[in-house]
């Protein structure tokens, strides 16, 4: 009887699936933006190794650390990695500024003079102060990105 019961109802299943099969497919697209006229294509890009030789880094460095490198190459430094300003508190009237080109950061204060207690890490907003809950010190964000950038 189970057998007679799957016999029926094959031919439905059969129908079924033939309905939910796509009738016409479509090739993806894979045309370059550029050749339709679309914007460049990003400059920090590297050149990428020859065949059959080892890439160094510089060659296949792509995106920041490729403009690190070449800022390298250039004696310049790109990212400002020095420590901030610690030779005095910062108040609520006077902050010690934190210069971004991002509306947010993370700092890490070690206390005036410097290192007089651990590292205490806290964010700073650009429209918000930030407090040191050690030492006390308030630090601003001086900020120097565009204000309508689009951010991930």
């Amino acid at each position: 009887m189970f057998k007679t019961a799957l016999r029926a109802a094959r031919p439905a299943v059969l129908a079924a699936r033939a309905a939910n099969r796509p009738q016409a497919s479509r090739a993806f697209s894979t045309t370059l933006r550029v050749s339709s006229g679309g914007p460049p294509a990003p400059q920090l890009y590297g050149p990428g190794a020859q065949p059959g030789t080892v890439p160094t880094d510089m060659d296949q460095a792509t995106g920041l650390e490729r403009l690190q490198l070449l800022g390298e190459l250039e004696g310049i430094n790109v990212f400002d990695e020095g420590p901030l300003d610690s030779s005095r508190i910062g108040t609520k009237a006077n902050p010690v500024l934190i210069p971004s080109y991002d509306v947010e950061r993370i700092i890490g204060c070690t206390g005036v003079p410097a290192d007089s207690h651990d590292v205490v890490w806290f964010n700073v907003h650009k429209d918000k102060q930030g407090r040191c809950k050690e030492c006390g010190s308030v630090y601003a964000v001086d900020f120097h990105g565009d204000e309508h950038a689009e951010h991930h």
